[in-house]
Order: C-alpha cells, then structure tokens, then sequence
C-alpha cells in the first residue's frame, strides 16, 4: 500500500510513522521546508492529568504508551517520562485536589496528593510557598522543536519513506490523488490531509465548513534555570481548564476565589517544562475570537513571571524567547479529533486541539485501523 499524507506537523508525522511501521511506503507534502505551525509553538507535554474521563483519557493513555515506545526508538524526541506537579496554596484549591484523587480513573492518571514536603521532595526547585500539590505520574515530555525532525530521520531510514517540502497541495484531483502547486499528481491507495489550522482553502473546497475552530495562543522561553525543574508544572487555574477537575470543589473554587483579573481576561492557565537546555518554556493564553491579533501582549507573560517566581521561590531566568501559535480544535471539545472522508481514498484529521501532541500518536493508530492499512 501507498499512503499520502499531507502536512508534517506532529499529527501528518504519527499517520506516516504509523503507516511504515505497518510496511506501506508513505509520500510525505509539506508547504514549507519543515512544519512551522502548533507542532512546533506548544510546551511538548505529553498531558494525561486533566483529560476528560472516557474517550479523551483512553487516547491520551494509549498516547503515552506509544511515545514512550517511539522515544525509546529515536532519542531524539527527548522523551521524558518526568510526571507533573500542581501546587495549590488553599483549602479551596486543596479541595479540588483532592476530588481529582478521589475520581474512578485516579489510579490510571497517577494521580496522588503530595503534602508540600513530598513535593519538594519530587521536585526541589519548587522553593516557594504553596499547601500540597496534586501530582500526576503520566504525564511525560517531548522536545517540541525537535520531534518531527528526529522521527522524519528514523522514517527515511527505513527506505519507505519520502519527504516533499515546499509544496502545497492545491487539489484532490481523483480518488487517493492530489495534485501540488508545482503541478506533480500524487497517487496512492489512501490519502490523509492533516493540515493543522490551515482550515480554508484545499479543506473548505474539499470538506465544506467543518466544526472546527483555530485558537491562539502565546508563550515564552527562558534562559537555561540553572538547576533541574524535575516535573512539569500547572498552577490552580489548570482547574478551570481542564475537564477532569470539574466537580463541585470546582465550582466553589470559582464562586469563592476570583481568578486574576489578567488571567480571567485572557483565559489562562500556567504550564511550564524544561527544555533539555536547561530553559524553561511557560504559557500560556487561550483566544478564540477572530480576527487574532498578530501581535503579542505583555500583561499575561509579567502574570506568568509573577506566578512561576512564586513557586520557585526565585527570579525567573532572563526571557529568551516570546510567540504566538494558532492550532485547530473542534467546537464539541469532548471530541478528540475531526476524522472525515471527504472523497472516496481520501481523509481529512484536524482539530485536536491543545491536545495535538499529547494524543497524536493514538489519533493515527485509530486512523490507521479505521482504513485497514
């Protein structure tokens, strides 16, 4: 079997991975030289704590164990088996902890409340002062910016597989063929179009109006910290975010506890993780209204420093780097992901939303089951 697959972010990247290691060749189109989109613009997280129970948590499970398997593959990923750690700093916060450990699929989270102490213990560099933390032991990292390089060399490797960058598929011109802006057709026995947040265009014309919607978001990198952040890191508004905290220690955290006002206007949450450089990258905003605006604005990131300075008990490291990405999710965000046939051979996978890196490599495995390859 031949398979096409177009766009090389993390999601086109685990539908090719996926279809040589089940011995097809794959054809692999890529707009620019290498993917520049969400794939690259997110914490590499690989995010189990706080997806929803049921399908959302299943995907992001079997994720984990597929990019643990990857990673111990192609080094390169960076994969990090490193967990997560929440700090709370109240009893409404601590109640909300602890009605995630008390949840039916506790156990398969790795979840486990931490006093302050043990959380140190895990975590050294968390000197500042908060009353427990939630930890969650599956959570794991991935190296953003350097995945999809590391997995294009291991599929090269095997001879089955060919990258064609700066080309933009402009037509499905037949059933399983595709035809780039260089004028090449591009025929196989399925086509898998996963454009990201590139949702006009070749996947209007092909899918219509899909319900699926583009968010920004912004983030920052830090200079190497100096010492290990051993975990990653959420603070208390990672609650209001993520399905799996709700309850009704939630929603007296959010009647009896405002949120920050720079947080509530841009809809935030901290996560951070250390990059294999020492840095930290930290974020992030959520905005969903359009038309975005194509700058970036300090208020959320002095939040961020104030908030990240608060648990380590320390200054943040000088800021490095500061941007802004744009990633596709569906509107019913209890879907994993839009999976569509859009002509006979021809599929359309987008909209995971901001759990694209986490869950990608499960969303494939279904894609590649559902097809038969």
């Amino acid at each position: 079997m031949k398979v096409i697959v177009v766009g090389a972010g993390v999601v086109g990247t685990m539908h090719a991975w996926h279809a040589v290691e089940r011995g097809h060749e794959v054809v692999h189109i890529e707009r620019e030289a290498e993917a520049r989109g969400a794939s690259l613009r997110n914490f590499g997280q690989i995010w189990v704590s706080g997806r929803a129970g049921g399908e959302e948590l299943d995907t992001a499970l079997r994720a984990r164990e597929l990019w643990e398997g990857i990673g111990g593959r192609v080094p390169g990923l960076g994969f990090r088996a490193i967990g997560s750690l929440t700090p709370v700093r109240n009893e409404l916060e601590l109640a909300v902890a602890e009605a995630a450990v008390a949840r039916p699929d506790a156990a398969a989270r790795g979840y486990k409340l931490l006093t302050a102490a043990e959380a140190r213990a895990v975590n050294p560099a968390l000197r500042g002062a908060f009353e427990a933390a939630l930890w969650c032991e599956r959570d794991a990292a991935v190296e953003p910016r350097l995945a999809q390089l590391a997995l294009r060399e291991a599929l090269l490797a095997t001879g089955k597989y060919t990258f064609l960058p700066n080309r933009e598929v402009r037509d499905v011109v037949r059933e399983n063929a595709v035809r780039d802006d260089r004028g090449e057709t591009h025929t196989g026995d399925a086509v898998v179009l996963c454009t990201g947040a590139a949702l006009s265009g070749l996947v209007r014309e092909v899918a219509g109006e899909i319900p699926v919607r583009r968010v920004r978001l912004q983030m920052m990198q830090t200079a190497p910290l100096g010492e290990p952040l051993t975990t990653s890191v959420a603070d208390a508004d990672s609650f209001r975010y993520y399905p799996a905290y709700a309850s009704p220690a939630l929603d007296a955290l959010n009647e009896g506890q405002a949120q920050d006002p720079t947080a509530a206007a841009h809809k935030m949450q901290l996560l951070m993780v250390q990059r294999l450089d020492g840095g930290l990258t930290i974020g992030d905003t959520h905005e969903y209204e359009h038309p975005f605006a194509f700058d970036t604005v300090e208020d959320p990131y002095e939040h961020l420093t104030r908030v990240v300075e608060s648990f380590l008990g320390r200054p943040l490291p000088k800021i490095r780097r500061r941007w802004a990405g744009v990633y596709a999710q569906c509107v019913d965000t209890s879907r994993v992901v839009h999976r569509q046939r859009v002509r006979d051979g021809v599929w359309l996978v987008t909209g995971p939303g901001g759990r694209g890196m986490t869950c990608s490599p499960a969303i494939a495995e279904t894609t590649a089951n559902e097809l038969g390859w």
